[in-house]
């Protein structure tokens, strides 16, 4: 995973600021002062105009120090400050801005302007403040990710933060594990729905009546994630799924397994603790030997096959009428039991696909 370390640098304006401040001058009076017009001594102390020999002779006899210090300040200012930007401008090209765009996550900005649209959208003031708030999430991105896919960790990081911004949208009750726990048996039966502009309304209503807030979003290139969770406050959490799924069985399994993270590993936490967690990720190629995985693998499997139903799931025919007649009884689209026997090896991946139902995400 590359990553970004910038420090940050500071303009020898704000030194002189500090020190107006301090003796109580004003912009107007250190302009008579230094004999500088108000418009250059806005610019000084922005550091947008550099500092002559001459104007570094009049702070010295101004405010003190030598002008070899201001000089030396100002090259120093503006040697890291290009440093930085063109470290800026590398930041900005890792992430998928051309989707970011695309997918109407933010306007077209002006080839100038891009880092700054970038952190806009981030909101955060610096790469620096980017890189501390999302530097654990990536890490844990990188480390689970296979070879085989590949896997940029900024799109990661465009990807949850678009999710963070269309969970913000959401209106949600308090935080209420039991009721959300109580809810998922019923929800199943959305899958018998086939549009998701129809069911997935329904969705997010009846998880937002428990605290949580349920965002679907398309995945930029270079993001391998299917789905993540995390707590936003500690009485909210976002269920966060990528618009890659394709069919009916990948998009359900999915949704109860990021539940199954959210009810087993992080509902569990104190309600200080919540909101400061690293998300759980789920990733293209990740493994399931890892223990939270297999464990909320399982919690999905047994939502859409519930635990009555485990016999005769077991003594279940692979043929069309038979499993279509098993979904009907355990409520669920045909979809979701093909995409079980595929799961647990008991059917081929390549039978049976004409009974799962295709979904198109705008």
């Amino acid at each position: 995973m590359s990553t970004f370390s910038p420090d940050w640098t500071s303009a020898p304006g704000d030194t002189i600021q500090d020190i107006l401040d301090q003796r109580d001058i004003s912009q107007a009076g250190f302009g008579e002062m230094v004999r500088l017009p108000r418009a250059e001594v806005e610019a000084l102390l922005q550091g947008r105009q550099a500092i002559t020999l001459e104007v570094a002779r009049q702070l010295s006899a101004v405010l003190g120090a030598t002008p070899e210090f201001w000089m030396a300040r100002d090259f120093q200012f503006r040697e890291t400050a290009a440093t930085l930007g063109g470290m800026a401008t590398e930041w900005a090209r890792q992430l998928p801005l051309g989707d970011m765009v695309r997918f109407g996550w933010m306007a077209p900005p002006h080839p100038t302007e891009e880092v700054r649209a970038c952190l806009n959208f981030f909101g955060v003031p610096s790469v620096a403040a980017w890189r501390s708030r999302y530097e654990a999430t990536l890490a844990t991105a990188a480390f689970r990710t296979s070879p085989a896919f590949e896997s940029r960790p900024a799109a990661l990081a465009a990807w949850l933060r678009q999710g963070e911004r269309e969970a913000a949208e959401i209106m949600c009750d308090p935080w209420a594990p039991d009721l959300l726990a109580a809810r998922l048996p019923l929800l199943r039966r959305l899958s018998k729905v086939a549009d998701p502009q129809r069911f997935l309304p329904k969705l997010r209503a009846e998880c937002a009546r428990a605290g949580v807030a349920v965002v679907v979003v398309r995945s930029p290139a270079g993001n391998r994630a299917s789905g993540a969770v995390r707590f936003v406050s500690s009485d909210k959490a976002v269920v966060q799924l990528s618009a890659r799924f394709l069919t009916d069985d990948q998009f359900w399994f999915s949704f109860f397994h990021e539940c199954g993270h959210l009810l087993l590993h992080l509902a569990p936490s104190s309600p200080a603790s919540r909101s400061s967690e690293t998300p759980i990720l789920d990733l293209e190629g990740g493994s399931e030997e890892e223990p939270r995985e297999g464990e909320a693998s399982r919690f999905a499997q047994t939502m859409i096959i519930p635990q009555e139903f485990a016999d005769e799931f077991e003594r279940l025919t692979s043929d069309a009428p038979a499993v279509i007649r098993f979904a009907v009884r355990v409520g669920v689209s045909p979809g979701l039991v093909v995409g079980q026997l595929q799961y647990r090896r008991r059917l081929a991946y390549d039978r049976l696909n004409r009974l799962k139902r295709r979904y198109a995400w705008s």
